[in-house]
């Protein structure tokens, strides 16, 4: 089990950094659970690119749900990441619901049906990143947390502003048609690679949503135990990320260095105030 264990540390630490990261400010004892689910989490956000097509790609989503179903015993044994999560689920009681319902709504990724309204990317962001915000808070024995869905919701948001030119570019809308049509933006214009005013007051609207819910999170953020904090520790980059969306084109989103979403990180985990900072940086 250890070596499973091993095999989700060093898929975390080369496909989710910033996870990484959060996962060694928590109890050592905790570390092995929280790394076996964002290794999960990456296994299943990545079902589109690893499978090409939507066939292969429900069929290892399905897998998956049948594992934490309990109906793929052997096989699971012998996937490391998925003896790992099962591990961690029967030493830390997780449920597995929530779990589950993350693997249907990453149903969505495999098809190019795009995103309707603002209640469906809430949705969205809601059943993945809150849920595996929700799930490690209760690795780190906090339950129901109601701090996860905002924290979650803004950094999911976020993170697919940020993913805009990868998306567009295989012609995958999760920006919501109906904001598009309200600022006349054909899918067309995206799907070519044309950046418009349009877009851009879209996007504008899309921040203004995440830094809502930024803000909704950091007063429930700061009334947790200590010992939850390393679950929420990768929201502490929203804001900045936030800020470079601001100025810069959604076809160019600019980035963070690595070594400065290390400091981001390692600064919220000294100062839990500044996990949900939403206060703009000084121009």
């Amino acid at each position: 089990m250890q070596d499973a264990f091993a095999h989700c540390s060093e898929l975390v630490r080369s496909a989710d950094r910033d996870r990484f990261l959060a996962a060694l400010f928590a109890p050592v004892q905790h570390r092995d659970a929280l790394l076996a689910l964002y290794a999960f989490n990456i296994e299943v956000a990545r079902v589109r690119e690893v499978a090409r097509e939507a066939l292969p790609g429900e069929i290892r989503l399905q897998w998956w749900r049948e594992v934490l179903s309990g109906e793929r015993g052997e096989e699971a044994s012998a996937n490391p990441v998925a003896a790992a999560l099962l591990g961690a689920i029967e030493r830390q009681r997780l449920p597995t619901g929530k779990l589950i319902d993350l693997i249907e709504a990453r149903r969505f990724d495999l098809y190019d049906e795009p995103m309707v309204g603002i209640a469906d990317l809430e949705a969205y962001a809601r059943r993945t990143s809150a849920i595996v915000i929700d799930a490690a808070a209760q690795i780190l024995g906090v339950d129901e947390q109601p701090a996860a869905d905002p924290a979650g919701i803004a950094y999911g948001i976020t993170g697919l502003m940020r993913a805009f030119p990868l998306h567009a570019a295989r012609h995958q809308l999760y920006l919501p048609t109906d904001l598009l049509a309200i600022h006349g933006v054909d899918p067309r214009q995206i799907f070519a690679g044309q950046s418009s005013a349009g877009l851009n007051a879209a996007f504008a609207e899309l921040r203004k949503l995440a830094r809502r819910y930024l803000a909704a999170a950091h007063e429930r953020i700061m009334a947790l135990p200590r010992d939850a904090h390393p679950a929420f520790l990768p929201v502490a980059l929203v804001r900045p990320w936030l800020d470079r969306l601001e100025r810069s084109d959604a076809f160019a989103p600019a980035e963070i260095s690595p070594w400065r979403r290390q400091w981001l990180i390692w600064r919220a985990a000294r100062n839990p105030a500044r996990i949900a900072d939403n206060f703009p940086a000084p121009k």
